[in-house]
């Protein structure tokens, strides 16, 4: 009984130590892909969706600020021919 016993835990320790051997492979794996995928992005010009927004918001204020700006000088125009 203690031989079979002393075989299990050996093989349970086997196993663990296999799942964690794993662990770490797999955790390499997505880092170096993750790398890999940043890298090939950062080549193609891609912009993060960060910055997007930011120049997405810069665009509305612009534009913003410019139907405001013509309005008032609309105004002022039809001030002076009247």
């Amino acid at each position: 009984m203690t031989t079979q016993n002393k075989f299990f835990d050996d093989i349970s320790k086997l196993m663990t130590n296999a799942m964690g051997v794993a662990q770490g492979a797999r955790s390499e794996a997505e880092t170096a892909m993750k790398g890999w995928i940043d890298r090939w992005l950062a080549d193609r010009d891609f912009v993060t969706r960060e910055e997007f927004d930011a120049v997405r918001d810069m665009a509305i204020k612009a534009r913003t600020e410019n139907a405001e700006l013509k309005a008032r000088l609309d105004k002022l125009e039809a001030g002076r021919q009247g």
